[in-house]
């Protein structure tokens, strides 16, 4: 999630992360400079919650959505990050179908997208998030429902999302247009997995990386996705499998 870039402009400088779980739900978010180094914590804003999504939106603020809160349950909720870093209390409106675990990426250069998650069951609707960081109503599902999948921006206005649990594990994928719209499923190419990482590289090309097979072993592979969307064979892995 881009944070405290200095003026509204693409090619994000900063980044944030923020929520999870300690041992028990926090909402606590540390920054990251340009130089990546990462801040002491900043007191959490909003309600604490783990098994969330987040992207970018506006070429420079970010919003932080979805997720599980212990007694609350799955929740709709979402925060906005301003381009100082600065995360804003929930939003008022709740929108979308409640869930956990879904997978994020930008789109179209400023707006935003959720895929999936875990409602109680594997799900492939999505939310898109507006460049003034307005979450949309619910998108009926396109292709395969699923949770625990990875997403990147590609081809620097698009999206991909990736592997994930629709009940035991997949590599499929999803192109993400840069009108938003969700392709049908592309045949996976990989280790399938789940739980897994995904983030852009290089201007406009994306990388999958590590994420739990089927037996929930950790695994440390990658998959470079390339400036037209195409997803690579494995990588070996390079560095501690998680």
């Amino acid at each position: 999630i881009p944070a405290n870039s200095a003026a509204a402009s693409s090619g994000n400088t900063e980044g944030i992360f923020g929520f999870g779980y300690d041992g028990s739900q926090t909402a606590v978010t540390n920054l990251v400079s340009n130089a990546g180094v990462v801040a002491t914590d900043t007191a959490g804003v909003g309600t604490a919650r783990f098994q969330l999504g987040a992207t970018q939106y506006g070429e420079d603020k970010g919003i932080i959505g979805f997720g599980y809160a212990v007694g609350i349950g799955y929740t709709a909720l979402s925060n906005l990050v301003s381009n100082a870093g600065v995360v804003a209390t929930d939003q008022a409106a709740s929108t979308g179908s409640a869930r956990g675990t879904p997978s994020a990426c930008s789109y179209g250069g400023d707006k935003g997208i959720f895929f999936g998650g875990d409602t109680g069951s594997p799900t492939g609707i999505t939310n898109l998030v507006s460049n003034a960081g307005v979450v949309a109503t619910d998108t009926a599902a396109v292709g395969t429902g699923r949770y625990g999948s990875g997403a990147c921006e590609y081809g620097s206005d698009k999206g991909i999302v990736g592997y994930g649990y629709p009940s035991g594990v997949v590599a499929t994928t999803n192109l993400v247009s840069n009108a938003g719209v969700v392709s049908t499923d592309v045949a996976g190419v990989g280790t399938a997995r789940g739980n897994i990482a995904g983030c852009s590289y290089g201007g406009d090309k994306g990388i999958f990386g590590f994420g739990e097979t089927g037996s929930y072993a950790m695994v440390g592979m990658t998959n470079l996705v390339s400036n037209a969307g195409v997803v690579a064979t494995d990588t070996a892995a390079v560095g501690t499998a998680r």
